[in-house]
């Protein structure tokens, strides 16, 4: 599989820097003073300085959580999942919504759990209990 490419803004790049290289371990590329790029699990995210940032509140629900409309993420493997869930309690991150089980018995099942970023960016880890389900309807 193709890395992805997802550019998003941030208000600080310093404090975004430590967020990405420290909480979630990605190593940076090429940047400048106003966007930094990160490896992220194999994909490309470019974090660009907009200070005029604004964040949506919206929210679906999804399995009676009310999951964040924008948000971005990764399907990690199981093992992946729990080794960077107990890095982030390690480090005492604070869950927008906390690690569970969604789907639970259904074709589907995955462990989730959302974080933000210092920009109010919300992310989404997730895995599957069968990889071969990411993309099952039903």
């Amino acid at each position: 599989m193709q890395p992805f490419h997802l550019a998003f803004p941030v208000r600080d790049i310093i404090a975004s820097r430590e967020f990405y290289t420290q909480m979630l371990g990605c190593s940076v590329g090429r940047e400048d003073r106003r966007w930094i790029d990160f490896d992220f699990f194999g994909h490309q995210i470019s974090a660009h300085l907009d200070e005029s940032l604004e964040h949506s509140s919206e929210c679906n629900t999804v399995d009676q959580q009310a999951v964040p409309s924008r948000h971005f993420g990764m399907v990690l493997l199981w093992q992946q999942w729990d080794e960077l869930l107990a890095h982030l309690k390690q480090e005492g991150m604070t869950f927008s919504i906390q690690p569970y089980t969604r789907f639970a018995g259904e074709v589907g099942e995955q462990r989730t759990f959302f974080i933000k970023d210092p920009s109010g960016n919300f992310l989404e880890f997730k895995c599957f209990r069968e990889e071969r389900y990411v993309f099952a309807s039903d």
